[in-house]
């Protein structure tokens, strides 16, 4: 071997032994940040560097084991274009195709997925009691709606409490609404958030324990109740607004930096963006 090419060598293996350490490290520092060590630990590495989730096996168990699965490549999928079974890491290659400054950033979603896989939709796993929902009104005495609701208008009333409580009466027409006002008056004033939310269709387990959507949270994005599938959200701030709607998975424990990052480019979900961040893999790290 040249003289000359030792040194670049020495500096190559060099370098890829400060990087080795440098994963080591924040795998390290990931554990000692996990409340619970027995929890899975998933690293996401990404164009902007990496983040790492410790999930809930014990609050979400059948979506966290989906998550897991689909990250390691364990599902079998069909291959769109030869019909050919295949197995594949379902998140390398994807990006984060969601993302509110402030809000979200958001990835998984199958219309995106290189390979074109289609994943089965799970129930929520959510228990709004121990997030406190039923004792929280859904009206204030002063006849304004508790803020967790997030209703801003006329047509945010008619959508998410008024239809689905006509639903749930099996009121179906302007003469029995007429008829029967002052009794949905009375159940509207007897209402709590969580009362409010079965009447939209979701239905919770007292036997979970779930945790309030803060900054960091890793939840399911859904299309309402009982429609979780591969599609997840990282929340950047507390969003009491999402409590009882999405089923809470993990925290991000390491790389808050990272989704900070991601945070603070607007992308579009309508339209690819070279801006949004891409995902190199999702797997466990314990």
């Amino acid at each position: 071997m040249p003289q000359s090419t030792i040194p670049s060598l020495l500096l190559l293996i060099f370098s890829l032994l400060t990087s080795l350490n440098t994963a080591l490290a924040d795998t390290s520092t990931a554990l000692v940040a996990m409340e619970d060590s027995q929890n899975p630990l998933i690293r996401i590495s990404t164009s902007k560097g990496e983040m790492y989730l410790e999930l809930y096996p014990l609050e979400a168990p059948n979506n966290v084991e989906n998550f897991i699965a689909l990250a390691e490549g364990e599902k079998e999928f069909t291959n769109l274009k030869t019909g050919e079974p295949i197995q594949s890491r379902y998140y390398n290659g994807m990006r984060f195709h969601r993302v509110v400054p402030g809000f979200i950033i958001q990835a998984g979603s199958p219309a995106i997925n290189p390979l074109g896989l289609q994943v089965s939709l799970l129930n929520d796993e959510i228990n709004a009691n121990a997030l406190g929902l039923d004792q929280i009104p859904a009206l204030n005495p002063d006849g304004s709606f508790a803020d967790v609701l997030n209703i801003e208008s006329k047509p945010d009333f008619h959508e998410e409490i008024l239809t689905p409580l006509y639903s749930q009466r099996n009121i179906t027409d302007v003469e029995a609404a007429l008829s029967r006002q002052y009794q949905v008056l009375e159940t509207l004033q007897e209402l709590s958030v969580k009362s409010v939310y079965e009447n939209q269709g979701y239905r919770y387990d007292d036997s979970l324990e779930s945790r309030p959507i803060e900054r960091g949270t890793v939840a399911l994005a859904n299309s309402g109740p009982d429609s979780n599938g591969s599609e997840f959200f990282i929340s950047l701030t507390a969003a009491e607004w999402l409590w009882g709607k999405y089923t809470v998975i993990g925290k991000v424990v390491e790389g808050q930096e990272v989704m900070d990052s991601i945070g603070n480019t607007a992308i579009d979900p309508g339209q690819f963006s070279s801006l949004s961040t891409l995902i190199y893999s999702v797997r466990k790290a314990n």
